[in-house]
């Protein structure tokens, strides 16, 4: 089997281990499938490598009835890290926070996007105007504006198109950084950095288990996580662009409290 070594020398402890931790996690669930951990150890990790093929339109439709069946698995609270694992969790090469909430907004808030946006501050990629439009919104999904009955879901956590490769037999998940959270934050991280035969994918996830209704409104809310993340280290474009989901999720609040 041909590998892949993914090897940092200024790794943090539990980096590639909370990797690995993710992957064998999601890969339990018996939905979408996961690179294999060939070996692991600090500061290195060894995965099978995916032979990358062409998105179709069929592998679309995999793709979204086993992300469905993936996120059922579920996670044992809002924020909990994978199952057996007691590490730090990673966004990229960022700390992800862990929580034990029975609650997602206040979770949502507090653990996924007040950090980054502080962070995004600091560096100057979100203006003092913008952060104070974040925290409000912020603000308004801690109060419980979104909260609903969905438990938490299983999600991968990072599932931009760059960490699902297409290949011959399906698609394969890579890079996680997988904890409980909501379905609808996955969704939507697809939506914003692009996804092959996106309808697709939605579709036949709708289908497999279907969406509450209005989720196709709550998209920038969920896209709040992401774009603090980007905004905290990739420019000042994803600070513009947080504010913006921001604002749109101020305005969704008013209109459901019409």
């Amino acid at each position: 089997m041909e590998t892949i070594v993914k090897q940092r020398d200024d790794a943090p402890d539990g980096f590639f281990e909370a990797e690995a931790a993710g992957l064998a996690w999601l890969g339990a669930a018996g939905g979408v499938r996961t690179a294999g951990v060939v070996a692991l150890s600090p500061g290195r990790i060894e995965l099978e490598r995916v032979d990358e093929a062409l998105p179709n339109r069929a592998a679309a439709q995999s793709f979204g009835a086993d992300l469905a069946r993936t996120h059922a698995a579920g996670a044992a609270a809002f924020g909990a890290p994978p199952d057996g694992w007691a590490g730090p969790l990673f966004i990229g090469r960022r700390p992800l926070p862990a929580a034990e909430e029975p609650t997602w907004g206040a979770f949502y808030a507090r653990e996924r996007v007040l950090p980054y946006l502080e962070i995004a501050e600091q560096v100057g990629n979100t203006t003092a105007a913008e952060a104070r439009l974040v925290r409000r919104a912020a603000d308004a999904i801690a109060s419980g504006a979104f909260d609903d009955e969905e438990p938490p879901a299983r999600i991968h956590g990072d599932l931009w198109n760059g960490n699902v490769l297409w290949s011959a037999d399906g698609v394969v998940l890579i890079d996680p950084a997988a904890h409980g959270g909501h379905r609808e934050t996955d969704l939507a991280m697809l939506a914003l950095f692009g996804c092959p035969f996106l309808d697709d994918v939605l579709g036949a996830y709708d289908r497999a288990a279907p969406l509450r209704a209005g989720w196709r409104e709550r998209v920038a809310l969920h896209q709040l996580h992401p774009l603090a993340v980007h905004a905290a280290g990739h420019g000042r474009g994803y600070g513009v662009a947080l504010a913006e989901a921001a604002e749109a999720v101020l305005e969704l609040v008013g209109r459901t409290r019409e």
